[in-house]
């Protein structure tokens, strides 16, 4: 027999849970996982093709990053970075 909370379909908080849209939104999140990995793994085939090809993955994916960035947030970044290596004597 259902208790009373399941027939209202209350979680465990007492708030109206929608099964179905709680079913459809975890399902959607599943097939974004499912083409994250399979992007991921697309990324992987490139970089061992860059690889193969003579290429540095390890720097190809340091300009990936640089990309991503605004102009000016590379810059600060570049230059904070060359204060603390010549604070370090490393340059």
């Amino acid at each position: 027999m259902a208790s009373d909370r399941e027939e209202r379909n209350e979680g465990m908080g007492g708030g109206h849970v929608a099964a179905e849209e709680l079913r459809l939104l975890i399902e959607r999140a599943e097939r974004l996982e499912e083409e994250k990995k399979g992007i991921q793994d697309d990324i992987k085939d490139v970089m061992a093709e860059a690889k193969g090809r003579g290429y540095d993955p390890k720097a190809i994916r340091k300009i990936l990053s640089i990309r991503k960035k605004k102009k000016e947030e590379y810059q600060e970044e570049e230059s904070i970075l060359q204060v603390y290596m010549q604070a370090l004597g490393m340059i």
